[in-house]
């Protein structure tokens, strides 16, 4: 998990999350509910909209990204 605001301050190149295929995939197919499958698949993309205009920081400013994550790995996992 991201514990520190400044994670990934400078990282101005960080721009999408590529989840490793495996669980998580397998068990959002795996479930019946079509709506549900459709808004994980939407929530977990959705980081990939946020990270390219989050601000990276700089020498005065830990930036947006770690902060952006990490609400992204709570919300999908709310979801789960």
């Amino acid at each position: 998990i991201i514990t520190y605001d400044d994670t990934f301050q400078w990282c101005k190149k960080l721009k999408h999350v590529d989840l490793v295929e495996g669980e998580l995939h397998e068990t959002i197919d795996a479930l019946l509910w079509e709506e549900w499958k459709n808004d994980m698949k939407e929530e977990i993309n959705s980081i990939n909209e946020i990270l390219p205009t989050a601000p990276a920081g700089d020498d005065f400013n830990v930036g947006e990204k770690a902060l952006a994550i990490r609400r992204w790995i709570r919300s999908v996992l709310r979801k789960i």
